[in-house]
């Protein structure tokens, strides 16, 4: 089915959610979060669905969140609220009781990141390459859940490495520090090998998965802070922040000086 920038399609017991905005590298606006978490809410109710594959048309996965969603960013409120539906959004995905597979080619960046974080496995592509770049780019930070997520992957000291150098890896260190499940020879084989893949999980014992995913969903839980909104305002409220948003929109390096 096509539904503006996000496509499905099943695929055997497979349903395929596919990002598909070609003019911005499928970065996604709140508007496409919103159909996807939709989707995978609508995924729980079907009992023929086997399995949930995520990916990215045009090359690309998801080039992170559209900037110019932020661009009346100033208060916040404004800056809590998006966290909180960001968390949401992702949790929706976490909350799908089959297994989940993130299907990477290209850019991996920022909300694209999380995206796959919160799925259950992630199979990549050559072309695929995987970051955090706000400290480079916007100035602005990631919500606690998404840190989280991230670190139950590859570490907190992996994660503080990549928020601070800002740097793009490829997928051969991504297999090497956790961060991806499989890397397959080619571009080509991705969809190919998902397929057998998702074939193979919808051949397994379905309530061995679904505990295992909300076992660890719990574990990951109570790994949350309390309160995070003040780190979160904190970023999102400044003056370095929107420049940075100014700075992406125009094209041109941002100016930063820590207010």
């Amino acid at each position: 089915m096509v539904s503006g920038e996000i496509r499905t399609e099943r695929r055997g017991g497979a349903l395929w959610i596919t990002v598909d905005r070609r003019s911005a590298r499928n970065a996604m606006t709140f508007a496409m979060y919103d159909r996807i978490a939709a989707i995978c809410r609508d995924a729980n109710a079907d009992r023929t669905v086997r399995a949930v594959v995520l990916t990215g048309a045009n090359e690309a996965f998801v080039a992170g969140t559209d900037i110019a969603q932020f661009a009346d960013f100033n208060t916040a409120e404004q800056a809590v609220a998006y966290e909180r539906r960001m968390d949401a959004w992702l949790g929706a995905i976490e909350d799908v009781s089959v297994p989940t597979v993130a299907a990477l080619r290209g850019p991996v960046v920022g909300g694209g990141l999380a995206i796959a974080a919160a799925c259950d496995l992630r199979v990549a592509a050559p072309s695929a390459r995987f970051g955090v770049p706000v400290a480079r780019t916007l100035g602005n930070c990631f919500s606690a859940a998404n840190l989280v997520r991230l670190a139950a992957l590859v570490g907190l000291g992996r994660v503080k490495e990549l928020v601070f150098t800002a740097r793009l890896i490829d997928v051969r260190e991504a297999l090497a520090i956790g961060l991806v499940s499989e890397v397959v020879a080619t571009d080509e084989k991705l969809v190919p090998r998902v397929d057998e893949l998702v074939g193979e999980l919808g051949s397994y014992a379905p309530l061995t998965l679904r505990a295992t995913k909300e076992m660890l969903r719990r574990i990951r839980a109570r790994m949350l802070p309390d309160e995070s909104a003040d780190l979160v305002a904190l970023c999102y409220t400044s003056a370095d922040f929107r420049e940075g948003v100014r700075a992406f929109l125009e094209r041109r390096p941002p100016v930063w000086k820590g207010e």
